[in-house]
């Protein structure tokens, strides 16, 4: 069974939001103030997102990536993520995570079936890093990372949001990354999702982040699997690793989209800029899989050919990434 939207893009993977808490306050993804954290009761239990993943894989989804927030506060998370990798149908299950609680959970999370994880560090310098996480301590980070190569996840995704004035000065030493490590790191445009002023003149462009990099090293264009992200992918001529370009302002990847996301609240949606969703939770409590079943095909067919945050004029609402998992 396939998942065919009205613009012919075959949707077959799903971004599963577990938790709206993070133990980070990264500057480009909630405010200063922080949010209004969500009741125990509000978020979907393991069993209601359970009975989701598995009615979204009947219907064709093939990939599931479990996000937050942070997934890894959630307690409990490495049973449910045991009971989601043996989903009947389910080609792969992967994790995103800022790595602060990795050292300990690396080998759990690899015996639970997560086939990858992806890992988001936007500096390598502890300052910095302190300065756009609001406090976090870089070095729990990385040794988060050491665990998990230990655990023999591979190959790590480092998932870098550029940031003008900020951290592109990092840029070449993350490129470096790839040239020892079988790491795949993947720079990120800054993406106006708090509707911060001035956000434009933050977000540097995907081509002139690949240029920064070309400049130093030769690169080659790699080619993408199916199931793969919005990722234009490099390597360095002779590296361990590659490079990943994602432009969801300068080039979106739109035309390409393979996915619909169900926060933590059990809102299904069919792309992250879209004020459009359904609650998921009346049908889980009515126990009625046929309705389940019809209502993620109705998501699917309403997913909007585009976003268009980067126009001018444009009605985009704030996007909590905290909620909806990024």
């Amino acid at each position: 069974m396939a998942l065919i939207d009205t613009y012919g893009r075959r949707i077959n993977y799903l971004r599963l939001s577990v938790t709206d808490r993070c133990n980070m306050r990264c500057c480009y993804c909630m405010p200063a103030q922080g949010v209004a954290k969500l009741e125990h009761k509000e978020m979907l239990s393991y069993e209601e997102l359970y009975r989701v993943s598995a009615a979204c894989v009947a219907q064709g989804i093939e990939k599931i990536r479990v996000t937050g927030g942070e997934p890894l506060v959630r307690k409990g998370l490495v049973d449910f993520l045991g009971r989601l990798s043996a989903l009947p149908g389910l080609k792969e299950l992967v994790l995103t995570t800022n790595g602060l609680l990795l050292e300990e959970l690396a080998q759990p999370l690899k015996d639970a079936g997560v086939a990858r994880l992806n890992i988001s560090l936007d500096s390598l310098q502890p300052e910095t890093f302190a300065r756009i996480t609001r406090g976090a301590d870089l070095h729990r980070v990385l040794a988060g990372i050491e665990a998990a190569t230990k655990a023999g996840f591979g190959p790590l995704k480092i998932n870098m949001v550029v940031m003008r004035g900020v951290n592109d000065h990092e840029i070449l030493d993350f490129a470096a990354l790839t040239l020892e490590k079988p790491y795949t790191v993947r720079f990120i445009e800054y993406m106006p999702t708090l509707k911060d002023e001035g956000w434009g003149a933050q977000s540097m462009p995907g081509s002139e982040i690949l240029a920064a990099i070309a400049e130093r090293y030769p690169l080659l264009p790699l080619v993408s699997s199916e199931m793969a992200g919005p990722a234009r992918n490099y390597k360095i001529q002779g590296a361990a690793g590659a490079i990943g370009i994602i432009t969801p302002v300068s080039g979106h990847f739109c035309e390409s989209c393979n996915r619909i996301r169900i926060t933590a609240t059990g809102r299904v949606r069919g792309c992250l800029f879209s004020d459009q969703g359904t609650d998921l939770k009346p049908l889980l409590a009515s126990n009625d899989p046929e309705a389940l079943r019809q209502t993620l095909k109705s998501i699917v067919t309403q997913k909007p050919g585009r976003h268009h945050i980067a126009e001018e004029g444009a009605d985009q609402a704030v996007v909590n990434m905290s909620r909806i998992g990024g």
